[in-house]
């Protein structure tokens, strides 16, 4: 490629929406926290290490009979609100740490012994769960 001489249309898409093909024999179910596996497709929230934490899913997108990549599913990246972990808990002491993904609606305080993949950053914390920065 060369330099530009000229003005260019620049393609844009907002970093918030992804649309991402799903595992194969997942659903995914509308809010969930969804993350990629190791093979790039979209998964709800899981205790496992290498995934990362992709956004929220806008709907239920259930592929429990297809194969990898046959539906897909759309996220938002932001700050969503979580399930709080009732043992590895997070308090206001770890806003501005790291929230690390138990399943697809909770998160703890900890990485769980190198067991947990991280889903953000922790924002907030309130009476009703954790407030945690995707993306």
């Amino acid at each position: 490629m060369t330099a530009l001489t000229k003005e260019r249309n620049t393609p844009t898409r907002l970093s918030k929406r992804f649309s991402d093909p799903v595992a194969a024999s997942a659903v995914i179910f509308a809010g969930a926290l969804v993350v990629l596996d190791a093979s790039g497709n979209a998964a709800k929230g899981t205790t496992a290490t290498g995934l990362t934490a992709r956004g929220v899913a806008q709907a239920t997108v259930d592929n429990s009979n297809g194969a990898a990549a046959d539906k897909t599913v759309e996220t938002e990246a932001g700050t969503h609100r979580f399930v709080n972990d009732g043992t590895d808990t997070i308090d206001r002491t770890d806003i501005g740490g790291t929230a690390y993904i138990v399943d697809d609606q909770t998160v703890a305080a900890t990485d769980g012994t190198g067991t947990r993949s991280a889903a953000g950053k922790i924002v907030d914390v309130d009476d009703l769960g954790v407030w945690v920065e995707i993306g």
